[in-house]
């Protein structure tokens, strides 16, 4: 009776796999990592450990054209060439969806709340009022810094000191983030900073798992494998008193009482109708606007890390502009906009360690599908992403694009003889393009890079006044942890410090 179940179970289950198989067949894209129904599925393990190379394989074989990658439950589309990547950058919303694509991955409706997908008013709140107050905020910013620096290293006397960097940088932008979002004490409490850092982790993993089930099972299970309404719970618990304080003075005594904090509690509240303005909603957007801002800054500024300890000649001329901006304007947003090197150093970093070999996630929502100027059509439902590697190493865009050169748009800009105003411009951190990713492109770019670059920078200037810094082992860069399509900077690896006297 059991080896009659077993292979009927087989039998069903391979007359599926055929069936998925025999339908994804009908699409003309080209793939890479497949070639029948089994290396179909072979593939898909095998995209979830060699992901970097099998992008890049299918950016060498189609160039300029759309090909597909076999994923575990689904093909993937991948985008190469600045000009397809354009047509997905600029495609609306109603049409090549970004929020329905995240929604899908993260399971966003189970793991954080409809909610967010439904009405993500504080992507506007991030992109307008945060950037609109960062030279306001720029003190409490660089105070923020300056402690958590000094608190998380704990450096005596003039002694060197291995210290883990991702972790440590976690806590340095979860403090420094906080400070802008729900100011202090808060921002500095352990438990709550454990909260946001984990929040992203949890969603990460959870929604995984969720999408392992059936699609008609995800609304019923999904809920007992989330942990999205412990962690509002929990941020009730630090957060609720403070949120229902606010809401009680604007009911009292208007929405500029006096002594109103400016922080991000603050901005939601002016934006915030019916059932948003309540403390739990509130929490809710906190802890999402989190998961976007800890992570990717913390990874970013952990390569710029092990870029700089791996090049330290580029720490004299970093810490000589950043002295002099500092001692002309002090510790203001005019001074950071001063640091071209500090910026430079930031953005090339960021072009040749960014998060992955793919990045612009959409999914195709309009019916009719979605055709490129080459022809090439993509069905309704269609998961798209760009190949932002290859596009950020093309030699036709980038000379020597092998080769870190942390000046290597510093110098475009100095250069004002050949180079426009429009290109000087194009050349900054926070600038996108279709050959420059780490902040998407278009009018879906990342709403708080203006805040993350801003941050990014301050903790480096500060970092090069401050310490020194070594490589743990000359010479050599830690590797990246690669799951995936997701590379992140080495876990365990160190970084020597010294506080300069």
């Amino acid at each position: 009776m059991d080896a009659i179940l077993f292979l009927s179970a087989l039998v069903g289950l391979t007359s599926v796999l055929w069936l998925r198989y025999k339908r994804s067949q009908g699409n003309s894209i080209p793939t890479v990592g497949s070639s029948g129904i089994w290396d179909y599925y072979t593939g898909g393990f095998r995209f979830l450990i060699r992901a970097p190379p099998m992008v890049k394989e299918g950016c060498t074989r189609y160039p300029g054209r759309v090909f597909r990658v076999p994923r575990l439950f689904n093909w993937e589309f991948v985008v190469s060439g600045s000009t397809l990547i354009d047509e997905v950058a600029s495609a609306p919303e109603g049409i090549m969806s970004s929020i329905a694509a995240k929604q899908e991955m993260f399971q966003a409706d189970i793991t954080i709340g409809p909610e967010i997908s439904q009405n993500p008013y504080h992507f506007e709140t991030i992109r307008v009022t945060l950037t609109r107050n960062l030279a306001k905020c720029f003190p409490d910013l660089h105070d923020e810094i300056n402690y958590a620096f000094d608190e998380t290293f704990c450096l005596h006397g003039a002694d060197w000191k291995l210290v883990p960097v991702l972790p440590t940088m976690m806590t340095v932008v979860a403090r420094t983030t906080n400070r802008l979002f729900v100011g202090p004490p808060i921002c500095r409490d352990p438990d709550y900073l454990k909260l946001v850092v984990q929040f992203t982790i949890d969603v990460a993993i959870r929604s995984q798992i969720i999408n392992l089930l059936p699609t008609r099972l995800r609304p019923i299970l999904g809920p007992f494998i989330s942990s999205g309404n412990e962690s509002i719970r929990k941020g009730m618990k630090h957060l609720a008193p403070l949120i229902e304080y606010r809401i009680a003075q604007e009911d009292e005594l208007g929405p500029d009482w006096p002594g109103k904090p400016n922080d991000l509690i603050s901005w939601l509240l002016e934006t915030a109708e019916g059932q948003e303005r309540t403390a739990s909603r509130i929490v809710m957007r906190i802890l999402f606007t989190n998961m976007a801002a800890i992570h990717t800054a913390s990874a970013t500024f952990t390569h710029v890390l092990f870029d700089l300890t791996n090049h330290p000649d580029y720490i004299a001329p970093l810490r000589e502009e950043a002295e002099q901006a500092v001692q002309e304007l002090g510790w203001t947003q005019v001074a950071l906009n001063r640091m071209h090197k500090i910026d430079s150093f930031l953005r090339e970093s960021q072009r040749m360690h960014d998060n992955g070999p793919v990045t612009l996630l959409r999914k195709v929502v309009d019916p009719a599908g979605f055709r490129f100027s080459d022809g090439t059509l993509l069905p309704f439902g269609s998961i798209i992403t760009a190949a932002s590697r290859p596009a950020q190493f093309d030699p036709a865009k980038y000379e020597d694009p092998e080769t870190f050169d942390g000046f290597r748009f510093s110098k475009a800009r100095e250069d004002r003889d050949r180079t426009t105003s429009e290109g000087v411009s194009s050349r900054q951190m926070i600038a996108t393009s279709a050959d420059h990713l780490p902040f998407g492109h278009k009018h879906r770019a990342c709403p708080g890079r203006f805040f993350a670059a801003t941050e990014l920078k301050a903790m480096l200037a500060h970092l090069v006044i401050n310490y020194d810094l070594r490589a743990e082992m000359e010479g050599v860069r830690p590797p990246d942890d690669v799951f995936g399509p997701i590379v992140l900077p080495n876990r365990k690896a160190k970084v020597g410090f010294k506080k300069r006297q």
